[in-house]
């Protein structure tokens, strides 16, 4: 039986598949045809195709998600799934099809000029998508927010002097505001009664992910994080659920690659230019090192709230944080010294941030010393 290697590009949408075939070796890819996205039509097409050992399956990362991935693994099929940045294009290509993309996909993954992305486990995709869901309400709350402020100004209305934005003050005179016009009335009751909803959204999500930091799968690991100054319950757990697995970096300058958050980098001879920040990798991540970082402008300190989150943690997770604290603290100051702007001082800040943060995450608990 001829066991030769069969590379297989699927271009996934939300109802149909198209297939296309690369035999190992130099022959043109071939299109095999568009099928169904059900289950019963994709086990067919394997069986159509060969024997599990003979297939090496690829498709673009996309909205459908991992559940194709899964599927083929439960079938004892390689299958990676394929960063669609990263897809090597040809220039002046002006014509885009299904078709052309599966034997595009096909011939590349056969050269091994695709790159994969990270799969997470079906629970790490629950608590990302978790929090992803807070990080979209939050959003719409401040657009909710705006549209308030922006009405209560066009009608001239501005709150006491003394008062706050969103305190309980602030609400409190809210309530109290009345309007001649009813067209007026039913705008404003329609403005803050929106805005009240996607703040008992965010309660409740925020309620889930509290109990995801102390029971849930990456609980462990969430503590740790939250040893780190800036680095509360909420961007400690975003961190957990958008990486899943530390262990995937084997150094520092992997993880800080993946922020996004390394100068980009033009050089031919003997001439370097460093420009500015790749952005590549993941956005949420370089959101959340970038708003922590704010936090070690402060003189070093164990306040509080950071020494509750610290209660009994091992020593040496302890002494990282602590670590990080001066030397974030120091690198901030020196750099704003030499007339640096802000932003590009905080980034800097996120940036090594992110080294202690994979360090933390690496570091092993020892339960023999504990603080």
């Amino acid at each position: 039986m001829n066991y030769n290697i069969k590379y297989v590009g699927l271009d996934v949408s939300k109802e149909k598949i198209a297939v296309a075939v690369a035999d190992e070796g130099r022959s043109k890819a071939r299109y095999i045809g568009m099928i169904n996205y059900t289950v019963e039509a994709i086990k067919k097409l394997i069986k159509k195709l060969g024997e599990p050992e003979q297939l090496e399956v690829c498709y673009e990362a996309g909205p459908t998600g991992y559940g194709l991935y899964r599927l083929l693994k439960s079938m004892d099929i390689h299958c990676e799934v394929i960063a669609p940045s990263l897809i090597p294009q040809k220039p002046g290509s002006r014509v885009k099809t299904d078709k052309r993309d599966a034997i595009n996909l096909a011939t590349l993954y056969r050269a091994g000029e695709l790159t994969p992305v990270y799969v997470p486990t079906e629970d790490d995709e629950a608590l990302r998508d978790l929090v992803r869901a807070r990080e979209d309400v939050k959003e719409d709350e401040l657009r909710a927010k705006h549209r308030l402020t922006k009405f209560l100004l066009r009608n001239e209305i501005r709150q006491p002097k003394g008062i706050r934005k969103w305190t309980a003050k602030y609400w409190e005179w809210l309530r109290q505001l009345k309007f001649q016009r009813s067209a007026s009335k039913v705008v404003f009751q329609e403005y803050v009664q929106q805005l009240i909803e996607y703040q008992q959204r965010i309660k409740i999500l925020e309620e889930e992910i509290k109990e995801q930091a102390e029971n849930g799968v990456h609980a462990p690991l969430i503590q740790k994080l939250m040893t780190l100054r800036g680095v509360a319950i909420i961007t400690a757990t975003s961190l957990a659920a958008e990486v899943a697995s530390f262990a995937r970096f084997a150094r520092p300058n992997g993880f800080m690659a993946f922020t996004g958050l390394v100068p980009s980098e033009f050089s031919s001879g003997d001439a370097r230019k460093v420009g500015a920040i790749t952005k590549t990798g993941n956005r949420h991540i370089r959101k959340l090192l970038i708003e922590a970082a704010w936090s070690y402008r402060h003189k070093p300190a164990v306040g509080r709230d950071l020494q509750k989150r610290q209660q009994g943690q091992p020593t040496n997770i302890l002494s990282i944080s602590w670590k990080a604290q001066q030397r974030l603290h120091k690198k901030y100051y020196r750099l704003m010294a030499r007339g640096k702007e802000s932003g590009k001082v905080v980034t800097a800040v996120a940036r090594e941030l992110a080294g202690f943060i994979w360090a933390i995450a690496n570091e092993p608990d020892d339960a023999s010393e504990m603080a």
